[in-house]
């Protein structure tokens, strides 16, 4: 019981220590997150400032409104054109990096191929398939193959089992054996 008990202690301070790995690694995503969106927040502000100066609109005239109205229409085609320009870009690179990345696979061999079905076809539907309709007539493939004649083997004639006994009965018929097995 005492050993169960120091492994259940030792199991609990593993499993302590793993969780506590991962809060601590969680909390450090969390607070890297927090500084990165401030510093994107402060960098639009920063940036905008640059771009779009304050306006002051206090004592002009009517003209001199509309003639800082169209100033500012320009000055948002202008970056709407580059917003454009800088999107196509974008997307011409993205198609570039995903046709390169499907080269580099099938480079490689990991596209996942296909499991084909085996499929029974006749030799004049595989013609008529690869063919098309230029092959109307049927193609006789054992026409085209060489022809084996065969030799015929020589055949032993059977005969009367009892005359080949009475042949090798006695001092002939031993002597017969003798010579053919030479």
């Amino acid at each position: 019981f005492v050993q169960s008990q120091k492994l259940t202690n030792k199991m609990i301070s593993k499993t302590h220590k793993i969780t506590e790995k991962y809060k601590l690694g969680q909390q450090k995503k969390i607070h890297k997150i927090t500084k990165e969106k401030e510093e994107k927040k402060k960098e639009r502000e920063n940036t905008l400032k640059e771009k779009v100066p304050a306006l002051q609109m206090s004592g002009l005239s009517l003209t001199d409104l509309q003639n800082l109205c169209k100033e500012l229409n320009q000055k948002i085609d202008l970056t709407d054109d580059e917003r454009y320009d800088v999107e196509v870009k974008v997307l011409k690179n993205d198609k570039e990096i995903e046709n390169l990345s499907m080269k580099i696979c099938e480079l490689k061999g990991k596209m996942k191929r296909p499991n084909l079905k085996r499929v029974k076809i006749s030799a004049d539907a595989m013609l008529g398939a690869l063919l098309g309709s230029k092959v109307k007539e049927s193609v006789d493939f054992k026409a085209n193959l060489k022809t084996v004649k065969k030799e015929d083997e020589k055949k032993e004639e059977v005969t009367d089992w009892r005359k080949n006994v009475e042949a090798m009965s006695g001092m002939d018929g031993r002597k017969k054996m003798f010579n053919s097995g030479q």
